[in-house]
């Protein structure tokens, strides 16, 4: 167990493949591209004297027969976890492994392929000091898998609730122009999709090894060890429920994103309806100021007369009007012009979005999340 194979550069040279396969049995089905793609997956293989039942997955072959003499079991899994560090530069862990029992023996071999360096030692650590009785059950070394698996997913979730708890905490400042992080907070978002799948594919992949583990211990009771079989069971059951409860948390990280996305949308569109609101109070003010005004002073003044007939007179200093007020009128309107040059934070400015982020929407409806 001190050797790590990479599946990588196994499955490009094809007489290593070949070496490997007759070496651990591995099914030809393994090294297809569909399972290096998959996002995860539970198989068998149970091999009784010379005939040989196989399965993957979900899909169970039918019990041997009772004169059938128990062989060997395969098995192979495949996890991944999403990690997200706070610089958003996120990676992949994966657990790829490949197990084969012999009933003769109670022997047990471990194939670990490509994983993390860290991943590695730890799992290797973890094997080496496994508990000697329960090598009669050919499940042993799930729990332990399982173990490493529940670390990495634990982390996985917390990395994405610290980076929406820094977003929570982010209190703008009152009056202050509100400028989001969409393009941030999608990228989140994002990746808090790929957390909660990769949850939900482990507890699937987990049942159906309880489900594969419970049928062995049903139709071998001879072979495994009672005690043994019942602390594997155990071992399962914990861990499956433990990752259960922990895509629960996914969920509420999931919800509190969408909150503080639809927040920010919100408040940009609440900013930019009083914004505009107040321009046209503004423009309101300053066409009353230019006209109501001017006319008001033009016809109260004692520059008109009645005449006889009852005829309007014009005063001859009818002009001093027009020496006063046009100039004012001018200078109004170039002050008007100029005053958000010389006072820019009077002057009404949507909030601002950043190249490659989403417009901001001038309603408040927000897509519901489709996790």
């Amino acid at each position: 167990m001190d050797r790590i194979a990479s599946a990588e550069k196994i499955r490009d040279c094809l007489r290593c493949r070949q070496a490997l396969s007759q070496f651990l049995q591995i099914p030809d089905p393994w090294w297809s591209d569909t399972h290096k793609r998959s996002n995860g997956y539970f198989g068998y293989d149970t091999t009784r004297n010379a005939r040989q039942m196989t399965g993957v997955s979900t899909f169970i072959n039918k019990s041997p027969l009772a004169e059938e003499k128990l062989i060997r079991i395969d098995t192979f899994a495949y996890f991944e976890v999403k990690q997200l560090p706070h610089d958003l530069d996120y990676y992949w862990d994966k657990i790829n492994i490949f197990t084969k029992w012999i009933a003769s023996t109670k022997q047990t071999i471990v194939a670990l392929f490509d994983p993390n360096p860290s991943i590695r030692e730890l799992i290797l650590q973890s094997l080496l000091k496994f508990n000697h009785t329960l090598l009669s059950d050919p499940y042993w070394v799930y729990p332990t898998i399982l173990d490493t698996l529940g670390n990495l997913q634990e982390s996985a979730v917390w990395l994405i609730r610290n980076q929406v708890r820094d977003i929570e905490k982010k209190v703008p400042t009152p009056g202050a122009v509100p400028n989001p992080e969409y393009r941030k907070l999608h990228d989140i978002g994002r990746h808090v999709i790929h957390v909660s799948e990769t949850l939900d594919v482990a507890v699937l992949t987990i049942e159906s090894i309880q489900m594969h583990h419970l049928r062995f211990l049903v139709s071998n009771p001879d072979v495994t060890d009672p005690a043994a079989g019942r602390s594997v069971s155990v071992d399962l059951g914990y861990h499956r429920d433990f990752l259960a409860n922990l895509r629960h948390r996914a969920a509420s990280n999931e919800k509190r994103l969408q909150n503080e996305i639809q927040l920010a949308f919100n408040s940009v569109a609440q900013y930019n309806a009083g914004q505009t609101d107040s321009r046209a109070m503004k423009t309101i003010a300053f066409a009353t100021l230019i006209f109501l005004g001017f006319i008001s002073s033009l016809f109260s003044m004692s520059l008109f007369h009645g005449g006889q007939n009852n005829e309007w007179g014009v005063s001859s200093k009818f002009w001093l009007n027009w020496v006063f007020a046009i100039p004012i009128t001018i200078a109004t309107g170039v002050v008007w012009r100029y005053w958000h040059n010389v006072f820019p934070g009077a002057e009404y400015k949507p909030a601002p979005v950043r190249a490659g982020e989403l417009p901001v929407r001038s309603e408040s409806v927000m897509p519901k999340s489709t996790v």
